[in-house]
């Protein structure tokens, strides 16, 4: 659900990937103003609350900030790295069970294009949900549908 497999980062394997310099953006951010970072990125496209006629809950900004600052400050830094530059490409061609890919269509921290539909491509007898106007945080957004279709996929 909002996976960033295969990869993130432009490649010449994936030129469909995001460039190198969004990253540098979030670690740049990251170290300038760590609790000022995670404040930004929940307020907008994590919920997708910086959308049009979009209603933001302080709420969830809060519960997300707070999430963040108790992370490890290195860890979190590192993160990014990790999120993006690995290439999760050989191991999605090593499943071999029914497996449920799940991502909103306007998931503005991970791009529905660089990351589910390749890996749909990439893994056998992969079923593909895309949420409509989904943001990356389906599990907060979209609670109702995804554990209907959670359930579903596991009933089949």
């Amino acid at each position: 659900m909002g996976a960033v497999p295969p990869i993130m980062v432009k490649t010449k394997a994936n030129p469909g990937g995001l460039p190198i310099e969004v990253f540098d953006g979030f670690r740049k951010a990251y170290l300038t103003d760590r609790a000022q970072f995670f404040l930004d990125v929940a307020s907008g496209p994590f919920f997708g609350f910086n959308r049009p006629g979009a209603k933001a809950s302080q709420g969830r900004i809060h519960s997300w900030w707070m999430q963040g600052m108790m992370s490890g400050h290195k860890n979190a830094y590192d993160c990014i790295k990790a999120f993006s530059e690995t290439d999760f490409t050989e191991d999605l061609k090593k499943f071999d069970v029914p497996t449920l890919i799940i991502h909103g269509d306007d998931d503005q921290i991970v791009p529905i294009g660089a990351s589910a539909k390749l890996s749909a491509k990439l893994v056998k007898n992969a079923t593909l949900k895309i949420y409509a106007g989904g943001s990356h945080s389906l599990g907060d957004t979209s609670k109702e549908q995804l554990n209907k279709e959670l359930l579903e996929f596991i009933k089949s």
